[in-house]
């Protein structure tokens, strides 16, 4: 007689399985298209009912996302729905909810506990729940165990709990979901068992650990390494300027070095959905235990303080000119937290227009993937993107390259501009009275 476990897993390797996505953005909808792709019938859950239209409608409502991989999929069966309750119809519910910080920078669990608590009266036995939203080591055992065992099923024989963080690059060419990694880490050897077999159907390599914490601690690790490095060569940016040196030179001329380095390059700050957040989740955490993540909170520190690093290099270069901040129109290039995409999460762009705009100065923006300035939770702009020709250009006493998207005419920028307050290190060798480096 098979076991639950073997059934569950006979039915993944078949494909006869159905993959339910809870959370259709950045993370769920890529993973919906890749299982979708490969011939399961994939369920999409998302509160949002406006972005279930359109993905019932055969569209994407993000950027990167080809709207025809949607239609593709609806035709092979996905459907997308705002019911909870359909969860039962799903083998797997893999969860793709945000996980943001509140306003005292501390974890902001609500969305993946609201998930859960609207969940897990209709779960059933033979089910195996993906964790996949980024957050501190402890969550799946402390808030999914308790709460997906409610209703009577034992996790590890009858529900299966893993988590597998999320490793999406939005924009990025060179990686797609399917060659991704996959770490796994189950709540008991039988549920990492069950979400290997999930996985592997989807991704080419699945890296199976020994538990959730393990595999929790593994998505913050990745991201703080990043987030400590940018703050190392953000701080670096700060001493080379005083001293009269361009550290996109150095750190090119670092990477030349075929062991021991690894080029991380300087910027207006941090964004994104991971690495401005991720860090912050295990200092909150570290405290339970009593520790001071003092490495971690320092490159916090310095990358929270780019933006007004970058606005007081606009005011320098402002003042050369004989302006002042006050009453100057500035113009800011690329709002979206990365090159080519359409994602604003935590950009850092939107943090020099605030700064600009209470300061007394007229900001505008212009960014080709980004037409209109979105509704945002902390941050209110009415503002459209500016076109950007030689004509507009010459409007506005300073332009401020806060993202680098290829779509940018750079040469056309640097002829027509009154002043270019580079974050990006475009302009090498520039003339020093009209590109000013930030």
């Amino acid at each position: 007689m098979t076991t639950i476990k073997e059934r569950l897993i006979d039915r993944l390797e078949s494909r006869d399985a159905v993959i339910g996505i809870v959370g259709l953005g950045y993370v769920g909808l890529p993973l919906m298209l890749r299982y979708s792709h490969i011939g399961f019938r994939v369920l999409g859950i998302d509160i949002d009912a406006s972005k279930v239209d359109k993905l019932n409608a055969g569209k994407s409502y993000i950027e990167h996302v080809d709207g025809d991989k949607v239609a593709r999929a609806r035709d092979r069966g996905f459907e997308a729905t705002t019911d909870f309750a359909r969860v039962a119809e799903a083998d797997a519910v893999i969860l793709c909810v945000p996980t943001p910080l509140n306003k005292y920078r501390e974890p902001d669990m609500s969305f993946v506990i609201d998930t859960v608590d609207a969940l897990k009266g209709h779960l059933r036995e033979g089910q195996i729940i993906s964790l996949e939203s980024t957050t501190y080591p402890g969550t799946t055992e402390e808030e999914l165990l308790p709460r997906v065992e409610e209703g009577g099923l034992a996790v590890g024989e009858q529900l299966f709990l893993v988590y597998s963080p999320e490793r999406e690059d939005p924009g990025n060419p060179d990686f797609e979901t399917r060659t991704i990694p996959k770490i796994v880490g189950g709540h008991t050897p039988a549920c990492r068992e069950v979400g290997v077999a999930l996985y592997r159907q989807a991704i080419d390599r699945v890296v199976p650990l020994s538990s959730t914490r393990a595999a929790e601690m593994t998505k913050l690790l990745e991201n703080i390494h990043r987030a400590v490095n940018i703050g190392l060569v953000n701080e670096m940016k700060v001493v080379a300027d005083r001293m009269g040196i361009d550290i996109f030179e150095v750190v090119d001329a670092a990477a030349t070095k075929p062991f021991g380095f690894t080029p991380y390059y300087p910027g207006p700050g941090l964004g994104g959905h991971c690495i401005p957040i991720d860090p912050f989740y295990l200092t909150w955490k570290a405290r339970e235990y009593g520790l001071h993540t003092r490495f971690i909170e320092l490159s916090g520190e310095i990358n929270q303080g780019m933006p007004d690093y970058v606005v007081g290099k606009l005011v320098d270069g402002l003042n050369q000119n004989g302006h002042a901040l006050k009453g100057s129109r500035v113009l800011v290039l690329g709002i979206a937290y990365k090159k080519n995409v359409d994602d604003m999460r935590e950009s850092p762009s939107v943090h020099i227009m605030e700064r600009v705009r209470d300061r007394g100065g007229d900001v505008a923006y212009s960014d080709p993937h980004v037409p209109t300035f979105p509704t945002m939770r902390e941050h209110h702009f009415d503002l459209e993107s500016v076109p950007l020709t030689p004509a507009t250009l010459a409007e506005y006493d300073a332009v401020v390259l806060a993202t680098d998207h290829d779509r940018f005419d750079y040469e056309m920028i640097r002829a027509h501009a009154k002043l270019i307050v580079d974050t990006r290190g475009i302009y090498r060798g520039a003339d020093a009275n009209r590109v000013i480096k930030a």
